[in-house]
């Protein structure tokens, strides 16, 4: 690459997140390559000398080229300086010096460039004390904040997501002018804030977003309904814990013990409903009777509002919202066989998934009653084991499908063929019968013959 630039008489750096993160000593497998000249005629360069090991590709609308190698990707674009619009994040691009284009970055630790020609191979251009930055853990902005959010409103959500993946704090006048351009946000698209939400969840500590965007004031723009579960709300001097901070510690308890991100998601979620169904009893106190079932159909309105993809991911975060509350309620209750044969049916695969999302649900300050909880979590789990071990409730069918009950009772399709089905499955949920076809035929016969069914073999 060295060589290349130098063949065109190019200034070529290595720029950006590749640079911060080796001195942060991160693995990086993306590298950004700025050219004063030309981006795609030095990546075409560099691919040619490289031959049939290199994969080119080239978007000359963007005036950029990619180059990947083994699991590398290096994108290659021409110095440029940009300026905006009130309307829109798409920029106005003309050709322009390295410094027009560090001028441009986001955050001094992301405006790193390390000089790629030969006679200054190397070398650090840091016109912003990035370096600084990085050793005292500090993201702000090059220029003017309130110039660069405004310009471009995604940055403010990328400063955010920076701070949570590198757990580094966002420098006072940074911090405000996000809190005073966080109207912008409404002209980027759902697709990138989803992208960017994404990676703070998928982090170690997904806790330090949310509560960065709330302090912000962008998560009321984004998600009322996450931000209506702060706060506490006291009558007759007696309270509820705060849902938000909560929710909080659930994500991140979850987050410990999963890299799966839509179960990192349903732990955002689990709780999205108590504003909605909080009620205070002089008796009972504060109550959020079926705050899991509203919630779980408050999850597509929300997913469809931000473009989140509308497929089985949401119908697992979903299913997470509305059974959180099953086990729970199973610890608390005595642990009977049915009633685990029927968490096990409606949990399916997603069973351990749930599991854990309710051993995270377990936030009490009181640690005995944490332990006791958990402890009792263990059993439940044991009995999960040695039911699914005897009775293969986890996404069984009725042994009797409803095409056979209407081919015995020459019924066509309706409502009885229903009930009789739901009767065999309720029998072998309840324990009453083995999970077993000739069981099964025999409950069934006795089923239609109280109402007064025949079988076309009478």
């Amino acid at each position: 690459m060295s060589e290349s630039a130098d063949e065109l008489g190019n200034e070529c750096y290595v720029i950006g997140g590749f640079v911060r993160d080796l001195f942060l000593q991160r693995p990086s497998k993306d590298i950004d390559v700025v050219v004063v000249g030309s981006g795609i005629e030095l990546a075409q360069l560099v691919a040619n000398k490289m031959g049939r090991k290199a994969h080119l590709s080239v978007f000359k609308n963007f005036g950029t080229a990619q180059v990947k190698f083994g699991d590398l990707e290096v994108e290659f674009v021409g110095a440029r300086k940009e300026s905006y619009r009130a309307n829109s994040r798409k920029p106005i691009v003309e050709n322009g010096t390295l410094e027009d284009d560090q001028n441009r970055r986001d955050f001094t630790v992301n405006a790193l460039a390390l000089s790629l020609n030969k006679d200054r191979f190397g070398e650090l251009v840091d016109p912003f004390g990035g370096v600084n930055d990085l050793k005292y853990k500090i993201l702000r902005t090059p220029l003017d904040p309130d110039i660069t959010f405004s310009d471009d409103p995604l940055r403010m959500m990328r400063g955010i997501r920076f701070a949570t993946q590198l757990g580094f704090y966002l420098e006072e006048c940074t911090f405000e002018a996000i809190k005073r351009n966080k109207e912008r946000i409404g002209i980027v698209s759902k697709e990138r804030i989803f992208d960017e939400m994404s990676k703070i969840v998928a982090s170690k500590k997904p806790s330090i977003g949310f509560d960065l965007l709330e302090k912000t004031g962008l998560l009321e723009i984004l998600f009322p309904e996450i931000q209506k579960l702060k706060g506490i709300e006291e009558k007759e001097g007696r309270g509820h814990k705060d849902n938000f901070l909560h929710t909080l510690q659930v994500l991140d308890s979850v987050a410990e013990k999963s890299d799966d991100v839509w179960l990192r998601w349903a732990a955002v979620f689990h709780d999205i409903a108590k504003p909605v169904t909080k009620h205070y009893d002089k008796k009972a106190g504060w109550t959020f009777y079926n705050h899991n079932y509203i919630g779980a159909k408050m999850i597509p309105s929300i997913f469809k509002r931000m473009k989140f993809p509308m497929n089985d991911h949401m119908k697992f975060v979903q299913k997470m919202v509305s059974l959180h509350m099953r086990p729970i309620a199973l610890v608390e209750d005595e642990v009977t066989d049915s009633a685990v044969r029927r968490l096990l049916f409606d949990a399916g695969d997603d069973i351990d998934s749930l599991m854990s999302l309710c051993e995270a649900d377990i936030t009490s300050k009181n640690k005995e009653k944490v332990q006791r909880f958990l402890n009792n979590f263990k059993i439940v789990r044991q009995k999960l084991k040695e039911i699914e071990e005897k009775d293969r409730i986890r996404n069984f069918q009725p042994p009797i499908s409803g095409d056979e009950i209407m081919r015995m009772f020459n019924l066509p399709p309706c409502n009885t063929v229903g009930v009789l089905k739901m009767a065999i499955k309720d029998a072998i949920l309840d324990g009453l019968i083995p999970n077993e076809y000739d069981a099964a035929y025999k409950f069934l016969m006795e089923e239609a013959d109280k109402l007064g069914l025949k079988t076309t073999e009478n």
